[in-house]
């Protein structure tokens, strides 16, 4: 999968995503540092040691480059929904990234997708780089990106895969 290019000087705004979410009771945050370890094992059950290893790296940078979705129910444990990395695999990307698959399609995936952008531009960056993007169209949409031509497989050429 090709990687994606995306203009931070030219995102959608983040709070109408975040404030429909809040509606739902469903919080768009950073994690805490008592989180860090059981957000990366959740990241592991849902979508493997790969991904974890590589959410990881966005935990242990300053600020961190993780973004989670919490249902926040009042009167109800807290329970994760879905993650999103920037500068995890390289600086300057995005990824990765996943719904539960119980909650997808209510705009967790839209939100936490532009709160990560909205981080990365307010640190400086211009551009940021979808990393092996799976659902283009989705991206395109929801953020302008444009494919990148022969950047398949880029940065992730020669990667050893966990099982």
């Amino acid at each position: 999968m090709a990687d994606l290019l995306v203009k931070l000087y030219e995102l959608p705004a983040l709070a109408p995503a975040v404030d429909a979410l809040a509606a739902k009771n469903i919080i768009i945050r950073r994690p805490i540092g008592p989180e860090n370890y059981a957000v990366i094992a959740w990241i592991k059950e849902y979508f493997g040691a790969g991904w974890a290893g590589e959410a990881e790296n966005a935990f242990f940078r300053s600020p961190k480059g993780v973004f989670i979705a919490v249902n926040q129910e009042e009167g109800k444990e807290p329970e994760m929904l879905g993650f999103a990395c920037y500068d995890a695999t390289v600086k300057g990307f995005f990824g990765p990234t996943g719904v539960k698959p119980e909650a997808r399609h209510q705009g967790i995936g839209g939100a936490l997708l532009l709160a990560c952008l909205h981080a990365m531009h307010d640190e400086g960056y211009g551009y940021g780089i979808i990393g092996s993007a799976g659902p283009v169209d989705f991206y395109k949409k929801m953020c302008g990106a444009v494919v990148i031509e022969g950047s398949d497989p880029g940065v992730y050429r020669g990667m050893l895969y966990t099982k």
